[in-house]
């Protein structure tokens, strides 16, 4: 099975896009972040056409996130999860489907704004409140994958310049320490399990050419649960559609499991 997951920034501003990657990347469960639309203009129609259910939580303006799934591909519809049960939220940013047998989770995680606000002390408690319920669909789903923008670059490989980037959102000791804990709870970083090139990122600033001179940052990741991850084939980041017209800043990333 082909798992993706892509902050769109926008699906309607991104909608052709998204469709035209599908047709060329030939996915199967495409996570999306950062809808930006609420339910009812979601382009469902528009994906069936081309071979894709969907399923989602949408939001008006900000955050939204969604399961697509290719024709074919067998999803469980009695257990679909929106938002971390028990954690009081009215941002849209987790999804959950049970796929083929594979439990995926499409997250949109907080971006946190700067250490010391109160946006990035709703990202830690986000972060601890996620962790526990991905503990328990673990012992639920041995075949797990969390996908999505994570909003956190793990180590400082993951950072085109991480002296300039030190100390700041994205990047804290808090962040990282954060995504080691999902880690260890069983889950590996699909990326590492392969020799990549050097430099690989998922987002680059619209801003300052950051794009055009590689000022990335890798952010957005697909870890599986270990049975899963023994049968990862693949792992990369597309940045083909971050070269097109109008792109999101962030680019696809793939991971392929027997």
């Amino acid at each position: 099975m082909k798992l993706a997951t892509w902050n769109v920034n926008s699906l309607k501003v991104r909608q052709q896009h998204v469709i035209d990657w599908l047709e060329l990347s030939q996915t199967d469960v495409l996570c999306l972040q950062e809808l930006k639309l609420p339910d009812e203009k979601f382009p469902r129609a528009e994906l069936e056409a081309k071979g894709y259910r969907s399923w989602f939580a949408g939001q008006k303006t900000y955050n939204g996130v969604g399961i697509l799934v290719r024709d074919g591909v067998s999803v469980d519809e009695s257990n679909i999860v929106r938002n971390i049960p028990g954690f009081d939220d009215p941002q849209q940013r987790v999804i959950a489907a049970t796929i083929d047998g594979v439990r995926v989770i499409s997250a949109y995680f907080p971006n946190g704004q700067a250490p010391g606000t109160d946006k990035f002390a709703y990202k830690l408690r986000w972060l601890d409140a996620l962790h526990d319920w991905i503990a328990g669909e673990l012992a639920q789903y041995p075949k797990l994958a969390l996908l999505g923008d994570y909003n956190i670059a793990p180590e400082d490989r993951d950072v085109h310049d991480p002296k300039a980037w030190e100390g700041q959102n994205l990047v804290s000791p808090e962040e990282r320490a954060q995504f080691q804990r999902l880690i260890e709870l069983g889950l590996v970083d699909s990326f590492r399990l392969f020799e990549q090139p050097e430099k690989t990122f998922t987002w680059w600033d619209y801003r300052m050419l950051a794009f055009r001179r590689n000022a990335g940052l890798r952010i957005d990741h697909i870890l599986l649960s270990k049975p899963l991850a023994a049968s990862c084939t693949h792992c990369d980041v597309d940045k083909t559609p971050r070269k097109w017209d109008q792109p999101s800043d962030h680019a696809p990333v793939t991971a392929l499991t027997e």
